[in-house]
């Protein structure tokens, strides 16, 4: 299934997402199958975490069950009823997957804004960056300081002006720049705040939403479930 977390849904972790799929899941009763032991657990399988705070339009899920298939077409609206505002599901399919979602995508496409940034400027540091041969930076992994070249990452940048509106008037900062940016996710996830740092240390995310996740085989690029124009009600445009 394929989905989307805008709104003030977006301070929700990961983890209090999952539970609220599994809850969903409950409510519109589906047959999902559960993991042996003495605390079974439901077989559903997330696509890579989203971060706190960050909005998408590209979330995925797979569950696994048990028992006759539901009529698929249904599902988007059944459990969208049953999902808090802010959480659509947009499609659904029967897939044979034979590897993970997390294991599978290669790289994410994102809008990220930079707080307060005049569009030049950031045109100029974006256009630095995908001209250098390496952009070395400090990072946290697991508690530890780690200097990594994140410049194989950044696998295409642009600037698309300054974000004139926002959803659910929640911004509470200068707007700035607007970067649509694809960043790599392999072998560790350049996460936009850390793309912005790259580009230099004194810019901040604003807001930053999700668009997409690609799968590359055979040199094909493809989202692991596609969709046009999406009619969920929460699913607008960062910009009007």
């Amino acid at each position: 299934m394929r989905f989307v977390k805008l709104g003030k849904v977006r301070w929700t972790s990961h983890r209090d997402v999952a539970r609220m799929w599994e809850r969903a899941l409950r409510r519109v009763s589906l047959p999902v199958a559960h993991t042996g032991g003495f605390t079974p657990r439901p077989k559903v399988s997330f696509g890579l975490a989203l971060p706190t705070g960050h909005e998408s339009l590209a979330e995925y899920l797979d569950v696994e069950l048990d028992g006759d298939t539901p009529d698929v077409a249904s599902l988007p609206a059944r459990l969208t009823a049953a999902l808090p505002a802010g959480i659509d599901v947009t499609a659904a399919v029967v897939a044979d997957r034979g590897s993970s979602l997390q294991e599978s995508v290669t790289s994410c496409s994102w809008e990220v804004e930079a707080v307060g940034a005049p569009v030049d400027e950031v045109e100029a540091l974006v256009a630095e960056a995908l001209a250098a041969s390496s952009l070395v930076v400090t990072r946290e992994r697991k508690g530890t300081a780690v200097t990594d070249d994140v410049r194989p990452a950044i696998l295409a940048a642009r600037v698309v002006g300054t974000p004139p509106c926002l959803a659910d008037g929640y911004v509470d900062h200068d707007p700035g720049a607007l970067v649509v940016a694809e960043l790599g996710v392999h072998p560790r996830s350049l996460r936009p705040a850390e793309f912005l740092r790259a580009l230099s240390p004194h810019l901040r995310e604003g807001h930053v939403r999700r668009t997409h996740q690609w799968i590359e085989r055979d040199g094909a690029r493809w989202e692991p479930l596609p969709l046009g124009a999406t009619d969920a009600p929460h699913a607008k445009v960062a910009c009007a």
